[in-house]
């Protein structure tokens, strides 16, 4: 058993504090991680304010990555000493997805058994079965991703949620290539995530819209070569005339990093026909699809999609985009906005609330 230092949250609403927790040994089939970074995640802060369930206390925390510690019995894809980036979801290997190798559609991924506690016993729910606002966590196995020990720890857990999001929806669900027109509305950490891989894929055209210039300056950084502020332009219009070349109607891939009925409304019509809508802002469980004539939908062809964690499977994805980072052909240190202690995540929450900042990253 081990006594280290975490960051709880032990209400709804309530302000984070910093706990001692007790987080065992490994048992077969889990690894111990001595956790170095983890980001501060917008869904954290749902977490916080009781949007994904009611589980109190949460461990939070999930953007991580760190060394190895020890391993359990029959645990073979991690050693001691391995760096890795942890993932939540750890695929079975055994469910309909994974049997028709479709493993990055796993529906029955799967995170430690044991459980980690406060120090009087009470049971922590760890977000996204993860918890590494923490000195140290337990998970599956199947959740750590050996990757290139020399990358920076701070930049490369980001992968662990919303960047790989942004830059799977873009590369995975989106299937964005050479020469493609791709829009991408919201360009906080996964929209902006978007906007780098759809660069990295070698899309012609890649157009940042946002309500907020500090973001389209940031996207423009990752590779936007244009930029709408849906304040001053209606985007679909925008996006269409930036498209226009030969007839085009839209753009061949709109991402919607929002995930608001009129954010989605919007890729559907900014499309061109037989284009693809992507859908990797996560809605709330009250917002229904908009109203849209069936007719649109037959007559504009195409694919509409979801994306479930950029449809990555992270050790596949993980290694590879880590690689490019470290050839310098993917810049994740720009999604580091601040490196901060386990005694800042409160702050930071109102810093992402106002727009502040792309990423604070917890350094432990």
């Amino acid at each position: 058993m081990h006594q280290v230092r975490a960051v709880v949250a032990r209400s709804k609403g309530a302000p984070v504090s910093i706990e001692t927790i007790n987080v065992p040994d490994p048992g077969p089939g889990e690894a111990l991680v001595a956790v170095q970074a983890c980001g501060v995640c917008h869904t954290d802060l749902h977490y916080r304010e009781g949007g994904i369930n009611d589980e109190f206390p949460f461990l939070l925390g999930h953007e991580a990555a760190g060394v190895v510690e020890s391993v359990g019995e029959g645990v073979t894809e991690v050693a001691p000493g391995d760096f890795v980036v942890l993932n939540w979801r750890a695929v079975c290997g055994d469910c309909r997805a994974c049997d028709r190798g479709e493993p990055w559609y796993c529906f029955a991924t799967h995170n430690a058994t044991q459980k980690m506690t406060l120090e009087d016993g009470t049971e922590l729910s760890p977000a996204l079965g993860i918890g590494a606002f923490a000195e140290k966590t337990l998970v599956a196995a199947g959740q750590c991703t050996k990757v290139d020990p020399e990358a920076r720890a701070a930049a490369v857990g980001l992968l662990g949620c919303g960047v790989m999001a942004g830059i799977g929806a873009a590369l995975n669900t989106g299937a964005v290539g050479r020469g493609s027109t791709v829009a991408v509305i919201g360009c906080g950490g996964v929209g902006a995530a978007a906007v780098a891989g759809s660069a990295l894929a070698g899309a012609s055209k890649v157009i940042a819209v946002d309500l907020d210039d500090r973001k389209l300056e940031g996207a423009k950084a990752l590779g936007a070569t244009h930029t709408v502020n849906s304040t001053d332009r209606d985007p679909v219009a925008a996006i269409k005339e930036i498209c226009g070349d030969n007839g085009a109607d839209g753009a061949d891939v709109v991402i919607d990093a929002v995930g608001r009925p009129e954010t989605w409304k919007q890729a559907f019509y900014a499309r061109d026909l037989a284009g693809t809508v992507v859908l990797v802002g996560v809605p709330t469980p009250d917002m229904t699809v908009p109203e849209i004539p069936l007719i649109d939908v037959f007559g504009r062809g195409g694919a509409l999609k979801s994306s479930w964690y950029g449809d990555c499977l992270p050790s596949r994805d993980f290694p590879m985009l880590v690689d490019l980072y470290r050839q310098g052909r993917l810049d994740l240190d720009a999604f580091v906005s601040e490196e901060i202690g386990l005694g800042d995540v409160e702050t930071a929450f109102e810093k992402m609330h106002h727009g502040d900042v792309l990423r604070s990253v917890v350094i432990i």
